[in-house]
């Protein structure tokens, strides 16, 4: 099994005392400072939050530029690797990114209720897969432009994290129908799940789904 260790910038809590951790899952071809941000926008409503976006294990090798979960196969079309492909690279992701929330738990003695999991991209479809299958559930799970990987086996899923799905009405690389699908097999097994369609949005993330997610955190942790 390859576990590699991951890194990536931090956001210490603005109260200076620690009580949430949220780790934020960036996308195909990025790095941890492309998502980072959210954390300073979610500061005052978090105060006692950290942050923290690790790199994916590996570099992205198309394009040649960041780091990638796991080999993805992206045109002009959209993400056209197939359903299989992005399940079993998912599953090779996963021992790194538990490995790496496992250190992360550790490191601020929280217990693992106090964890939030966001991803955008690819980062949300980590960010699914491995939170809907810890023990104990995280308190929440934010996916941007994602979408639930293996819908097929959702016998794995052991979590009951609430989730928020936010998705592109325009997306030009994951389709904006993945969001109906995901929110479809995640109610079918009473996993409470809140949508926020982002009318004319392409494959982004825009400021309201960032104040509303802010909230869903906010009111999740409690």
């Amino acid at each position: 099994m390859d576990i590699q260790r991951l890194d990536g910038p931090h956001i210490s809590s603005l109260s200076g005392t620690t009580k949430q951790l949220v780790i934020i899952l960036h996308g195909y071809g990025a790095d941890g400072n492309d998502l980072i941000p959210l954390g300073r926008q979610w500061q005052q409503m978090l105060p006692n939050a950290e942050f923290v976006a690790p790199n994916a294990p590996q570099f992205c090798q198309n394009p040649p530029m960041g780091y990638q979960w796991f080999p993805l196969n992206v045109t002009i079309q959209g993400v056209v690797s197939t359903p299989q492909e992005r399940w079993d690279g998912a599953l090779a992701a996963t021992p790194s990114l538990d490995a790496f929330i496992d250190a992360e738990l550790a490191r601020t003695k929280l217990d693992p209720s106090n964890l939030a999991l966001v991803g955008f991209s690819q980062g949300a479809m980590m960010a699914l897969h491995v939170g809907l299958r810890r023990t104990p559930s995280p308190a929440a799970i934010v996916s941007y432009s994602g979408m639930l990987l293996g819908p097929d086996h959702l016998d794995t899923i052991t979590a009951k994290s609430p989730v928020f799905l936010a998705h592109g009405s325009v997306d030009e690389i994951v389709p904006f129908e993945a969001m109906s699908l995901s929110k479809q097999a995640l109610t079918s097994i009473d996993i409470d799940v809140t949508s926020y369609v982002e009318e004319g949005m392409g494959h982004g993330i825009d400021g309201e789904a960032t104040w509303l997610a802010g909230e869903f955190l906010v009111k999740s942790f409690i």
